[in-house]
């Protein structure tokens, strides 16, 4: 039986052209004629839709937020999808443009914004989907919507990042205040929402709040896009009910093509967990934080038996170190000694085994400039505690006896500098 429920997704083409947007409005129907704003940020109250880019932040709260902000307000559509695992974003950007476009009004609608953005990486396939999907709405839109393509870089995502990079700044995150629904864009209050969020909008709009509660869980309703990759038949983009058993996703994608030896939840800021811990988990918040994890990113890979985690691991932390900002010691520095201590232990050169890497971590975490160190040491953690026998093997050096399957892609800094 299929897990998968095709909301988002609806009338994808199987030749992977976009959905157009006459095909879009036979789909899903025309938005509301009159948009109110209160109403709309009723709606959103009652679906208790929470933000779909990583952070879980219910985003009713976000929209009064920015609604309630001191003079015209802006939406900015963040598109940006740094992380490796994840290809949600860019699958909604690329055949259904319209949807995500539709979600932009809505938002703008309910917060009293005049401009919006929508911001995607400058080496993106979606923007030439992006700006055909805006001639053909041409004069129909009701707010004005522009594309801004932004530098590649893991840390563009974060919201402070993203509205320096729009701004004309480096893609460097911000601690300190003011924060982005406080002075963003052009120093006006600024709605920074992930596109699978403003898509969710899209459809709250036209169905509310209780339609939207059909499936997923009470405390979690609704569909999200989880991008499923690794040792699997069919790694892909899937859009499932939170709260739908883990097994059962992986069942969906034809099965493991190797038995799983472990899976990462979350992405690259995400974590380990073992296969029968994983695999007896569901898709939600609430279940995965029992086994100490969280959706995150909403991308899941599967690892099988039989290959060196330690070399994953070590690629990653070599990925996420070259990734950094450049702004603080923690990054900067800490993530390059952990991730060349990694290294040793990988190849059986490490005296001390992950003792070195663990007191390393605890320096870095809670010390940045923003989450990014944070987030690679979750991920590390969590790999020297689900790997701990493969660790002490190669820390008595000795070899595991797996191989490096390469699953775990590292798009990014390290290949811009080689090319």
């Amino acid at each position: 039986m299929s897990v998968s429920v095709a909301r988002l997704l609806r009338g994808l083409h199987t030749d992977g052209s976009p959905v157009d947007l006459r095909e879009h409005r036979h789909l899903h129907g025309p938005l509301p004629g009159r948009l109110d704003g209160r109403s709309l940020l009723d709606a959103v109250e009652g679906s208790n839709l929470r933000g779909r880019g990583g952070g879980g932040f219910p985003t009713a709260l976000k929209l009064r937020a920015v609604a309630s902000g001191r003079g015209r307000t802006i939406v900015l559509a963040n598109g940006v999808e740094g992380e490796p695992l994840s290809g949600k974003d860019r699958v909604l950007l690329r055949y259904v443009p319209h949807l995500v476009l539709d979600g932009v009004e809505v938002a703008a609608q309910a917060v009293g914004a005049d401009r919006a953005i929508v911001a995607v990486s400058e080496s993106a396939g979606e923007l030439a989907v992006l700006q055909t999907a805006l001639r053909e709405r041409a004069g129909a839109n009701r707010v004005e919507i522009r594309i801004a393509a932004v530098p590649e870089a893991l840390v563009a995502g974060e919201e402070t990042a993203l509205v320096n990079a729009v701004g004309g700044g480096p893609p460097r995150p911000t601690a300190t205040p003011p924060r982005p629904f406080e002075r963003g864009v052009d120093g006006r209050p600024t709605l920074v929402q992930n596109v699978e969020t403003l898509a969710q909008l899209a459809l709250i709009a036209r169905h509310g709040a209780a339609w939207f509660r059909e499936v997923g869980t009470r405390d979690e309703p609704g569909t999200a896009l989880v991008t499923l990759s690794g040792a699997v038949q069919l790694p892909g983009v899937y859009e499932v009910p939170l709260g739908t058993p883990l097994r059962e996703l992986v069942a969906e994608a034809g099965g493991a093509t190797q038995q799983p030896r472990a899976l990462l939840i979350g992405g690259y800021f995400g974590t380990w967990l073992d296969a029968e811990t994983a695999l007896g988990c569901e898709l939600s918040d609430a279940s995965l934080g029992v086994a100490g994890a969280m959706l995150g990113a909403r991308a899941v890979a599967v690892l099988p038996q039989g290959s060196c985690a330690l070399a994953e691991v070590f690629r990653v932390s070599r990925f996420l170190a070259d990734e950094s900002a450049g702004q603080c010691g923690p990054c900067v520095h800490g993530l390059d000694a952990i991730a060349q201590a990694i290294a040793s232990l990988a190849q059986g050169r490490s005296l001390d085994g992950d003792l070195r890497i663990r007191r390393w971590l605890e320096q870095v975490e809670g010390r940045g400039g923003c989450h990014h160190p944070d987030g690679a040491a979750r991920f590390i953690h969590s790999a020297l505690d689900v790997f701990g026998d493969e660790v002490a093997l190669h820390s008595r050096s000795k070899r595991c006896g797996g191989r490096d399957l390469h699953l775990l892609p590292v798009q990014g800094s390290q290949e811009r500098r080689a090319a």
